[in-house]
């Protein structure tokens, strides 16, 4: 059998696109973004800013 050898381990792993799911984590009087790639967004008090980093974070920013 002549062929090309089938990728398994880590190299396929980094092929796969990265997932980006993000949260927002309440911590006392601050909230913070959270995202499955291990990004965290900074301690904002305005859950609205803190989607806002998130938002931010997955368009690339």
């Amino acid at each position: 059998m002549t062929g090309v050898a089938q990728q398994e381990g880590p190299d396929r792993v980094r092929e796969q696109p990265e997932q980006h799911t993000t949260t927002t984590v309440e911590q006392g009087p601050f909230c913070l973004a959270r995202c499955a790639c291990g990004w965290r967004g900074p301690a904002r008090r305005a859950r609205s800013q803190a989607r806002t980093d998130a938002e931010t974070h997955l368009s690339g920013g």
